[in-house]
């Protein structure tokens, strides 16, 4: 049985994970951690709950993070400190806390990933190779994004993800632009270029253009449910547990099924 540490319990993401894990006989949620937890008297939810890491004492084989990008300081701490493989889910993280991923993973195995399906992941590929093709023949890339209007961070972690599997595919010195805001002027050939839009409910929707001479060629991943990202989070925590400390990915998960 793999024991897991979820931090972000309270979240959407971290009550689908724990509705998963609960029909699950193979894992378990040894303990919650929540920012937001109060000592909710007579709240059963299924495990220990916690407001912070550092009040946690139960053991666990992986920390699964479905929380904020202000906690993922503390969070590469505990793990450190404590030995601990972490599936780091959460989103808009700075350049220094990258840096401090990567550092981390020197110690600790870590599987970082803006988006936990295993659909995006297989659609990163596509897009390099659909780039590699069809840049050089004048086409151009375009990435627009959809969320939920309380997402926090604009764009998303996804559509940034896209668009270096672009960059990677042209192979050129192509630059990401995120906003046009006062530019006129026809679109430079070298760039691609990422809208995020905001509203209602939508749970994810990430569509890649590739506009050529005449035609256009569109990549598209719809999310329909947050379980999809709960179950490639599970999948994450079943590959990462026992592994060596690296920096890993959705992609390794995939390659270990193939």
């Amino acid at each position: 049985m793999i024991s897991i540490i979820l931090s972000g319990a309270l979240g959407h993401m971290g009550r689908e994970m724990a509705a998963l894990v609960e029909s699950d006989p193979t894992l378990e949620i040894a303990a919650g951690v929540d920012a937001a937890y109060r000592g909710d008297i007579g709240e059963n939810y299924g495990f220990p709950m916690f407001p912070s890491l550092q009040d946690v004492d139960e053991n666990a084989d992986v920390v699964v993070d479905f929380s904020v990008s202000s906690a993922t300081n503390a969070l590469l701490d505990y793990c450190v400190e404590k030995k601990l493989p972490l599936v780091l889910c959460t989103t808009g993280l700075s350049a220094e806390q990258l840096d401090k991923v990567r550092a981390s993973a020197q110690v600790i195995p870590i599987l970082r990933s803006a988006n936990m399906s295993l659909g995006i992941s297989v659609m990163l590929d596509l897009v390099r190779q659909a780039s590699a093709a069809l840049y050089p023949e004048g086409y151009d890339i375009e990435i627009i994004e959809k969320h939920h209007r309380r997402k926090l961070d604009a764009p998303s972690g996804t559509a940034i993800m896209l668009a270096h599997a672009a960059q990677a595919g042209t192979g050129d010195d192509v630059v990401v632009v995120y906003d046009r805001t006062g530019r006129r002027e026809e679109r430079p050939r070298a760039e691609i270029g990422v809208s995020a839009v905001r509203g209602g409910t939508i749970v994810g929707e990430h569509t890649v253009i590739l506009a050529g001479p005449e035609e256009v060629i569109e990549l598209k991943h719809s999310a329909f449910s947050r379980s999809i990202f709960a179950k490639g989070a599970i999948a994450a925590a079943r590959f990462l547990a026992g592994r060596r400390p690296g920096l890993y990915g959705m992609d390794d998960v995939i390659a270990q099924k193939n």
